[in-house]
């Protein structure tokens, strides 16, 4: 019985960790989806006003995208949200998540910014309250402030016109 249970226990280990190995991180849960964007202050990138998030909506359908400059997955990105920005009539709403300034500043230059706002995070805090997993991370949010979708990772044109324009047609109709 001594030796049967750590063989046990190591077994059921073994198992649970091949299961996750199928597991996809980008459809982890959220508990924000189909309940309003919570009322969050931030500081604006620009000004260093104090802002509130919801406030930036202009109700608006909006896009949320949590980003920073040392993110590689978010220079992947980027163009695609760059299209985004010249192609939707969307409010682009960025969170510079965990940055520097100067480093945040540097990133729009060089790549452009597709923002019509953005919000300071250099703490995480805005994060915390989010949920954030990592960057980048993007919400789409309805004209009556409500999140109708969460993504985590990488938006690629693929992803885009399979997750999130089937949604925009519906809540634009």
């Amino acid at each position: 019985m001594k030796k049967i249970l750590p063989l046990l226990v190591f077994l059921v280990v073994g198992v649970f960790l091949f299961l996750s190995l199928n597991s996809d991180p980008n459809k982890l849960p959220s508990p924000l989806v189909g309940k309003k964007f919570p009322i969050i202050e931030g500081t604006d990138f620009y000004s260093n006003e104090t802002v509130k998030l919801n406030d930036l909506m202009d109700n608006k359908l909006a896009l949320v995208n949590v980003w920073a400059s040392w993110c590689v997955t978010c220079r992947k990105e980027h163009q695609v949200i760059m299209n985004i920005a010249e192609n939707t009539n969307l409010k682009l709403i960025g969170i510079n998540y965990k940055d520097t300034k100067s480093d945040g500043e540097e990133y729009l230059k060089v790549m452009g910014n597709p923002f019509d706002e953005i919000v300071f995070d250099p703490n995480g805090e805005i994060g915390m309250e989010l949920g954030i997993y990592a960057t980048p991370e993007t919400f789409l949010i309805s004209r009556e402030g409500l999140i109708i979708h969460k993504h985590i990772g990488e938006i690629t044109k693929e992803i885009w016109n399979e997750n999130f324009l089937p949604l925009i047609n519906v809540t634009e109709s």
